[in-house]
Parts: C-alpha cells; sequence; structure tokens
C-alpha cells in the first residue's frame, strides 16, 4: 500500500510514530494499529507511554517520521493535541502530519482538525481504509 508514495515522493516507506501523550495508558489498540501499519508497509515507531508533547515532538523530528498518530483516551485531546502541533511548529516542523485516534466525543471533531489533526480514527476504524487516508494525505502534502 505504500510503495507508490515509497517510490514516487520520498525515495522511503512513510514512517508513523505512535505516541500515547499524557495519562493515556491503553496501549493495546493503537499497538494493534501500530502492528497492521507495519504490515501495511509503514515504518514504525511507537514511543512511551505518558509521554509528554514535547517528547513526542523531539522523538518524531529525531526518528524524521512523516506521521505522529496521537492515541486518546482519556479525554485530554483538546489540550493535548494544541501543545503537539505548538511543539511541532517550535521545532520547524509543522510538516509532520498528526492524527488522532481513540475515543472521541464527535463534538470534538472540528475543534481537532482547526487544531492540526489531519484524520481523527475512532474505534471500529477499519484499519486499511485509514492507512489509505493517511497515504492520500501525505501524497496531497508532499504533491
Amino acid at each position: 500500500m505504500s510503495e507508490l508514495f515509497e517510490e514516487e515522493r520520498e525515495g522511503r516507506r512513510p514512517r508513523i510514530m505512535v505516541a500515547w501523550i499524557g495519562q493515556d495508558g491503553h496501549d493495546r489498540g493503537a499497538k494493534v494499529v501500530a502492528t497492521a501499519f507495519a504490515d501495511l508497509g509503514f515504518d514504525v515507531d511507537i514511543g512511551a507511554l505518558f509521554q509528554i508533547p514535547g517528547e513526542v515532538a523531539k522523538q518524531a523530528v529525531e526518528n524524521d517520521a512523516h506521521v505522529i498518530g496521537m492515541s486518546t483516551m482519556t479525554a485530554g485531546h483538546k489540550t493535548l493535541l494544541p501543545e503537539l502541533v505548538k511543539e511541532l511548529k517550535g521545532l520547524d516542523r509543522e510538516d509532520i502530519m498528526v492524527v488522532v485516534g481513540g475515543v472521541i466525543p464527535a463534538q470534538d471533531y472540528d475543534f481537532l482538525y482547526e487544531n492540526g489533526a489531519s484524520a481523527i480514527f475512532g474505534p471500529g476504524t477499519v484499519i486499511p481504509v485509514a492507512a489509505q487516508k493517511v497515504i492520500a494525505e501525505l501524497d496531497r502534502r508532499h504533491g
């Protein structure tokens, strides 16, 4: 699935970093997603639990990630996503795409999109469809 991005855009596979920011210790679902993205051809980095936005941004920059997949299960997304985007901007890496996954109330989606989320994936998301959306957005950005 990632071959078109790899061959035509960057010369390497798309790289996603899966991150748990704040008090989110629910890692099972995100690990399933990380494994599936790896199976679909992505390079995948997995961050530590309980990181702060600055740590995640720094690790994503150091790993030259194209995407940060932010897991949120503890209702901190309206605070933590804007902080993460701000940290990326401070590192001059606004090009790193941020997607959000987890249990997120539908009424929060607009706020998250307005504050830097490129995609939001809730429970029941079909992982290959999510991966296709990530690739499509990367292609659009790297056009």
